[in-house]
């Protein structure tokens, strides 16, 4: 067997996501991104996500900022721990 550098999560997600019965808008979502990952989505879950990834205080505050802020950082932890995720999905 071939150790896999990196995991193409575009790929990834766009499979779950068709699988799904919902619509799931992963690219611009945080909620429809957990959802794909299985992972807890509720409000409570998110802000106790973000201030575990440091998020910035005045972000915490507002929760459509706080949930941009998480949108990005989840995809560049995906990244950092070999996910091969596309620049225009970091900036």
């Amino acid at each position: 067997p071939v150790a896999v550098s990196s995991v193409d999560v575009v790929a990834q997600l766009e499979q779950r996501a068709a699988a799904n019965p919902q619509a799931l808008n992963w690219r611009v979502s945080i909620v429809d991104l957990l959802k794909l990952l299985e992972l807890d989505s509720s409000y409570g879950a998110r802000k106790e996500l973000a201030a575990e990834l440091k998020c910035p205080a005045e972000l915490m505050s507002d929760s459509a900022q706080m949930n941009m802020w998480l949108h990005k950082t989840v995809l560049a932890r995906i990244a950092e721990n070999g996910g091969n995720v596309p620049q225009e999905l970091l900036n």
